[in-house]
């Protein structure tokens, strides 16, 4: 049985090479209470599953990474009934064997985020989910195994260093990331990631390789706007490999994931505050995030 509702997390590339191939397309323009989400959602069909696209950035890519409401973003999703939740996003690479324009399924994150919203349960409670993996297992698999009928080089793990931005790494910065075992550096990814796993979803992420960072010096005599050609292009190659890579995923006929799964689980022992001290409005607030 095929899900009833699978989201898609994108940048904007993406998101116009989907709103292109989604039949049936409607918009959702929903509030939340954590505010509006950073685009309405478009909800039709994809293959034999109903999808619901959000574009991270918004609309001409209006918020930068720092400034994203991932909170609203998750929420949104959440409340139109999405559990199983594919994300994709840019990356710089840390890595030589991991080149510009291939994908990467991640499964580990570090975060280096310090101003973001990263918890729905500020004023609800003490919650701690579980997030020693961080990405759903079962849903990577199924990604993975889409893989091989994708022409894309596509890695079936990597750690992803998620910092705060909006600016770039320094090269002092690029080399920490690489010591600590960092394989992909970003900005998108947190709390993203941990905001799924406090919705209940089944997470994963398709990283998007444009380029190797600046731990790696770049090609003599080539200049910032070639330099830049280049990361475009990598980006573009890299967005049509990803979109590939999901239209396959979503050409199974089956659930990708389903209510047996541990992410669906993962408020069952999470709440710690005595709920006799928890407020029953913001309970009632917060409910689609304990459906």
């Amino acid at each position: 049985m095929a899900d009833k509702l699978i989201g898609i997390i994108g940048g904007t590339g993406l998101g116009d090479a989907l709103t292109a191939r989604i039949e049936n397309p409607v918009f959702d323009d929903r509030g939340t209470p954590f505010g509006k989400p950073s685009s309405p959602v478009l909800l039709g069909t994809l293959g034999p599953h109903r999808v619901a696209f959000l574009a991270r950035h918004g609309r001409d890519h209006r918020y930068h990474p720092g400034v994203v409401p991932y909170a609203a973003n998750i929420f949104a999703l959440k409340s139109l009934g999405v559990t199983t939740l594919i994300a994709s996003g840019a990356v710089g690479s840390l890595r030589q064997e991991i080149q510009p324009g291939h994908l990467v399924l991640a499964d580990q994150f570090i975060d280096k985020t310090f101003r973001r919203q990263n918890t729905f349960f500020d004023a609800f409670g003490a919650v701690h989910v579980e997030f020693a993996r961080p990405c759903c297992q079962r849903l990577r698999e199924k990604i993975m195994l889409a893989s091989e009928q994708a022409a894309a080089v596509t890695h079936a793990d990597g750690t992803y260093v998620c910092m705060e931005g909006p600016q770039f790494s320094s090269r002092a910065e690029s080399m920490m990331h690489r010591a600590w075992g960092g394989d992909l550096i970003g900005m998108t990814a947190l709390p993203e990631a941990k905001l799924a796993r406090e919705a209940q979803m089944c997470y994963a992420l398709v990283a998007l390789v444009s380029d190797y960072d600046c731990w790696r010096e770049h090609k003599p005599g080539l200049a910032k706007q070639g330099l830049l050609a280049e990361i475009i292009a990598n980006l573009s190659r890299a967005t049509a490999n990803a979109i590939t890579l999901i239209e396959k995923a979503l050409e199974i006929n089956s659930a990708l994931c389903d209510e047996s799964c541990p992410c669906r689980r993962s408020l069952e022992s999470a709440v710690w505050t005595s709920p006799s001290a928890l407020d029953p409005a913001t309970r009632s607030q917060l409910a689609p995030l304990f459906e």
